[in-house]
């Protein structure tokens, strides 16, 4: 299956929305609508959609029409005594959202320590989690998670990930030979999201999309039971469309 996928921008959409943040946090009586429109040059469209977003993830409040204060989830997240549980909490429930809009039990991982790790995820009945058969950690060969955080390492650090793994077939589609996987990740492009159809496990295919703050390696990715992948084209759109609410507290 081929899937092409129209450049996002969620670090655009996160400077941006950093930039609304530090204005509404400077007044604490509030910033009018106009006001953030001037300071910060954005279109009024662009503005009404990242207000949006703020306040369905609780950075900011409206307290009257058109006046915005900071709300509560900024506070958390601004707040160095329990910072690391309340970002572990704001990125669970925006997972939990995320799930039910594309449909697709969904995977938050970070390259730590030169190993893939899945850190958090979020399913349900209705979008059941990849059955871990085979400890995630050493089939990064053969995952949306593993490929997606491998394309954004260096070459030398991908040859040293491989060198202390080796790639087990898993399925018929598995990729097991390191020249070919290299190639394959070196092929990459940037933008478009890295699949593994059935590379894993038959019945299962996932995809995933880079979501880096500073200097940390990290992806959003999707599954979906293979009797579902007519699916994954517009749920892996939906993925890349909404990343910047999952970078947005990573950066913060």
């Amino acid at each position: 299956m081929a899937l092409t996928h129209e450049p996002t921008t969620p670090h655009r959409f996160v400077h941006d929305a950093l930039r609304v943040l530090e204005l509404v946090a400077r007044h604490s009586a509030g910033i009018t609508d106009t006001e953030l429109a001037r300071r910060t040059g954005l279109t009024s469209e662009r503005l009404t959609a990242l207000l949006r977003m703020l306040r369905r993830e609780g950075y900011v409040e409206q307290v009257t029409e058109h006046v915005h204060v900071t709300g509560p989830t900024l506070a958390r997240l601004g707040s160095a005594r329990g910072r690391e549980q309340a970002l572990r909490d704001q990125l669970q429930q925006v997972l939990d959202r995320l799930r039910d809009t594309v449909g697709a039990a969904v995977y938050l991982s970070r390259y730590v320590d030169g190993e893939v790790r899945v850190t958090q995820y979020a399913a349900g009945p209705a979008t059941p989690a990849v059955h871990e058969w085979v400890d995630f950690r050493s089939c990064a060969h053969a995952t949306a998670v593993g490929k997606s955080l491998l394309t954004q390492l260096d070459h030398s650090t991908r040859r040293d990930r491989l060198a202390r793994h080796r790639l087990p077939r898993l399925t018929s589609r598995t990729i097991t030979s390191d020249k070919r996987l290299l190639s394959r990740l070196a092929a990459q492009p940037p933008t478009a999201p890295v699949l593994d159809l059935q590379e894993y496990a038959v019945g299962t295919v996932c995809a995933a999309v880079p979501v880096t703050a500073g200097s940390a390696v990290g992806c959003l990715a999707l599954s979906l039971p293979v009797e579902r992948a007519h699916r994954l084209r517009r749920a892996v759109d939906q993925l890349g469309r909404n990343a910047a609410r999952v970078l947005l507290p990573l950066t913060l």
